[in-house]
């Protein structure tokens, strides 16, 4: 797959803390590009084989179910109303997006994907929006348009389509964990562009950890300053911002994070969202539903979801950065940069 949706590596401010003092563990590291991103994959394997082969494979049927630039994928099939079989990678995906629409009232959803294209972070060409094109994508644009019923995708208007970019990435980063897993790996680190799944222990002994990006627009890859460091195990994380994929067009500024609910790019306060969770598709999904919620109704969905950890950093009334961690989240920082 060349890519998921318009976002990039760049698009997900995540870097790998691990330390390189050499120990008898026998770690093996496998990175490589895949959907239009690069992935860092690290693993303690029990009989010390190197499984990137395997991993591979593995990626490549997740593409082959979700990816919207894979003309032959089941989900570019149903966006053709052509006849396909619904994959195991696809029906999990699709549960747990609809559980995230409902949980954040809509502002997560898979059928945004007619007004990311016409907003040029699609996999289609940019349009000229206007109030009245907006007005008439808004009518094929809703999680409840679209459902299954006996193993097949029904529809209320065949112009409905589906985009997984903002929740593929993490599962993706799960895929790789659950195969992991399957070999008997208990130490390992998943990274795929920027979302991350960590278990058990570095060669070191000690809990990964991992850096999260300063949300400043321009920032080279190779050139990132840290907001904070954090120790992750056995859990997901993943990380959404609007400071990297965006563009300018006559002196305005349009992000890639749309309102299915309205049909615009986003304009608020909300400049990074980071979010812990039991799997990276789940804390995917959520850190993009929070960067169209904004701080305040995000802040609130995440104090009152045990099974969600958040570090959100904003732009306070007088526009200067601010940061704010749920208890949880706090309680696994390392270190807060100013």
């Amino acid at each position: 797959m060349k890519q998921f949706g318009t976002w990039l590596a760049v698009c997900f401010s995540l870097f790998i803390f691990c330390s390189c003092q050499p120990k008898e563990a026998k770690y093996v590291y496998n990175t490589g590009a895949v959907y239009g991103t690069l992935y860092h994959i690290v693993y303690e394997n029990p009989d010390g084989k190197d499984l990137h082969k395997e991993i591979k494979e593995e990626m490549q049927r997740f593409d082959n179910s979700l990816s919207t630039f894979n003309p032959n994928s089941t989900i570019s099939k149903i966006n053709k109303n052509e006849p396909t079989t619904l994959d195991p990678f696809f029906l999990k995906c699709y549960t747990k997006a609809v559980e995230v629409s409902d949980a954040t009232d809509g502002a997560f959803d898979m059928t945004v994907a007619p007004m990311v294209n016409a907003w040029g972070f699609g996999f289609k060409n940019r349009q000229n929006v206007t109030e009245q094109v907006v007005d008439s994508l808004r009518a094929i644009v809703g999680y409840h348009l679209i459902k299954i019923e006996d193993g097949k995708v029904q529809k209320q208007d065949p112009r409905v389509m589906l985009d997984a970019s903002a929740i593929a990435k993490g599962f993706s980063v799960d895929v790789v964990a659950d195969f992991l897993r399957s070999k008997g790996c208990k130490n390992f680190m998943v990274e795929i562009g920027g979302e991350i799944d960590a278990q058990g222990v570095n060669k070191n002994g000690r809990v990964w950890v991992i850096g999260i990006n300063k949300p400043k627009e321009g920032m080279a890859l190779d050139n990132q300053e840290l907001q904070a460091t954090v120790e992750l195990k056995d859990c997901g994380l993943a990380t959404s911002g609007n400071y990297r994929n965006f563009y300018v067009k006559g002196g305005k500024k349009y992000a890639h994070t749309i309102d299915p609910r309205t049909g615009y790019p986003v304009q608020h306060s909300l400049l990074s969202s980071s979010v812990m969770a039991s799997t990276c598709m789940e804390a995917d999904a959520y850190a993009t539903s929070f960067m169209v919620l904004g701080f305040e109704k995000a802040k609130e969905i995440v104090l009152n979801n045990s099974g969600l950890e958040a570090f959100f950093i904003y732009a306070d009334d007088n526009g200067e950065t601010q940061v704010w961690s749920s208890p949880g989240f706090k309680n696994k920082i390392k270190d807060i940069i100013e």
